[in-house]
């Protein structure tokens, strides 16, 4: 069996790996951490700058080896190996985690209930609700 899950870095993103961990050393499953990388914009001298692609690949690296790291004190504290991967995807994050579960052939997709991008729900919705409805595996929203 395979997992997937999402992370932004989020304590609601750290709490769906370290489920996402348990279940996956319940039943013997891979693991693999994802972090969509989202490039942030800045206002600077009256111009919207866009960050640079370095700053967001290592943040989104700094990520998913955070979540690595919870995962594997997950499966020691269980007196279990866990195997995992990390992956940093690019694009709409709800689209880009859906695609690699279905390009993975993950059973099952773990997300945090909100993330980082809290604050803007009301105007462009909810990742997490965005996930379930177009992943093709069950998706496990954690709270």
């Amino acid at each position: 069996m395979r997992y997937l899950v999402a992370t932004d870095g989020s304590t609601e993103s750290d709490k769906a790996v370290e489920y996402a961990a348990r279940h996956a050393v319940a039943m013997d499953a891979s693991l693999e951490i994802v972090h969509v990388i989202t490039p942030e914009t800045e206002l600077v001298d009256g111009e919207v700058v866009l960050q640079g692609p370095n700053e967001a690949t290592d943040r989104g690296y700094s990520t998913v080896e955070h979540a690595e790291s919870l995962a594997m004190e997950v499966a020691e504290a269980a007196g279990d190996d866990l195997t995992i991967e990390t992956n940093l995807l690019t694009g709409r994050p709800a689209d880009a985690v859906a695609d690699r579960a279905n390009n993975a052939d993950a059973d099952a997709v773990y997300v945090g209930h909100r993330g980082l991008s809290d604050k803007h729900e009301d105007v462009v919705g909810s990742v997490a609700k965005s996930i379930v409805g177009r992943a093709t595996v069950p998706v496990t929203v954690v709270r």
